[in-house]
C-alpha cells in the first residue's frame, strides 16, 4: 500500500477518536444497533433521530449524515428530505446506502427522489443497487446483489463507478469481492476481506457508517470512503481469524472488536489497495 495513503488514513482515524464526531443516522432497524456500536468502535459517536419533529434539528448539529433506506416507510421518507436538506444548507456532508433499490416500487421512487433533490457526499451500495441507480439492468435478491450482477468484470464496475460519480458530483463506492470507489476523476480499488463478511447481515450498513464517520473528520470524501471499507475489509479478515472458526455470533463481535482496535500499522500491513 502507498505509504502516503496508509499515512492519510491513519491520521483520519486519529482525528475520529480525538474529536468524537457526531453522526446522525436515519437507518434501518434491522442492523441499527450494528450500526451505532461499529460507529462507536472507530471513534465516532452515533445518534438515531428519524423523527420528522427532531431529524433536521438533530443534523444540524452533527459532523455527518447516513441515509439508509433498509427498512423503509413513509414517515421516515418524509424525515430523510428533512435531514438532508438540512445537511445541505450547512455543508454538512451525506451518505446514502440505497439498500434494496431495483427490488421495489416504493425503494425505487424514494432513491430517484433523495437523487433529486439531495446533494450527496458518497453514495455506498453493492453492484445490483449501483447498476440500478447508474439506469442499467439490475437483478436484487432482496437486499444483496445478485449472482448475475456479480459476475460483472472489475472494469464494468470501475466504469460505472465513475460515470456515476460525475453525474451526481460525488464519490461512488461499490462494495463487493474488490471495492471500488471513484470520485469521477480517480479509481481506487480495495481487495481486503472475507467472505464471511457476507454471512452475518449489516455489514454493507456498518460498511456505510464507518464512512460516514470519516466524512466528519474530513472534506476529502473519496479518502473517507477508502478508509471505511479499508477497516471493514482488514476487520473482517481478522476476525475470521480469531472467531471465525467459532461460527456467526462470535465472527460478528470480533469484527466489531477488531475495528475498535484498528491502527495504522495494521493498515499499512494489511492493506490491498491499488490505483486503478
Amino acid at each position: 500500500m502507498d505509504n502516503n495513503l496508509t499515512s492519510s488514513i491513519g491520521n483520519l482515524v486519529s482525528s475520529i477518536r480525538r474529536t468524537k464526531p457526531l453522526v446522525h443516522h436515519l437507518t434501518n432497524y434491522v442492523t441499527v444497533n450494528d450500526c451505532a456500536n461499529v460507529t462507536l468502535a472507530i471513534g465516532a459517536s452515533p445518534i438515531m433521530a428519524d423523527d420528522i419533529e427532531e431529524a433536521a434539528d438533530i443534523t444540524a448539529i452533527s459532523s455527518a449524515l447516513v441515509l439508509n433506506i433498509g427498512t423503509l416507510n413513509s414517515r421516515t421518507v418524509e424525515s430523510m428530505l428533512a435531514a438532508g436538506k438540512k445537511a445541505n444548507e450547512r455543508g454538512i456532508p451525506v451518505v446514502l446506502d440505497p439498500v434494496g433499490a431495483g427490488a421495489s416500487k416504493l425503494r425505487n421512487q424514494t432513491v430517484r427522489m433523495l437523487l433529486e433533490q439531495l446533494q450527496f457526499s458518497v453514495i455506498r451500495g453493492n453492484m445490483s443497487e449501483i447498476r440500478y441507480i447508474a439506469g442499467l439492468q439490475a437483478t436484487t435478491k432482496g437486499v444483496d446483489a445478485s449472482e448475475a450482477d456479480l459476475e460483472n468484470s472489475l472494469q464494468s464496475g470501475i466504469d460505472i463507478a465513475s460515470e456515476l460519480a460525475e453525474q451526481y458530483n460525488c464519490t461512488v463506492a461499490i462494495t463487493g469481492a474488490a471495492d471500488i470507489v471513484s470520485d469521477g476523476k480517480s479509481v481506487i480499488c480495495i481487495e481486503n476481506g472475507h467472505p464471511m463478511l457476507g454471512s452475518i447481515t449489516g455489514t454493507g450498513c456498518m460498511s456505510t457508517s464507518l464512512i460516514g464517520s470519516f466524512c466528519g473528520v474530513t472534506a476529502d470524501y473519496r479518502m473517507a470512503a477508502v478508509a471505511g471499507l479499508l477497516c471493514m475489509g482488514i476487520a473482517g479478515e481478522i476476525a475470521y481469524e480469531t472467531a471465525g472458526q467459532q461460527g456467526n455470533g462470535s465472527y460478528r463481535v470480533a469484527l466489531i472488536d477488531e475495528i475498535s482496535k484498528m491502527s495504522s500499522q495494521t493498515m499499512h500491513e494489511r492493506a490491498k489497495v491499488y490505483e486503478a
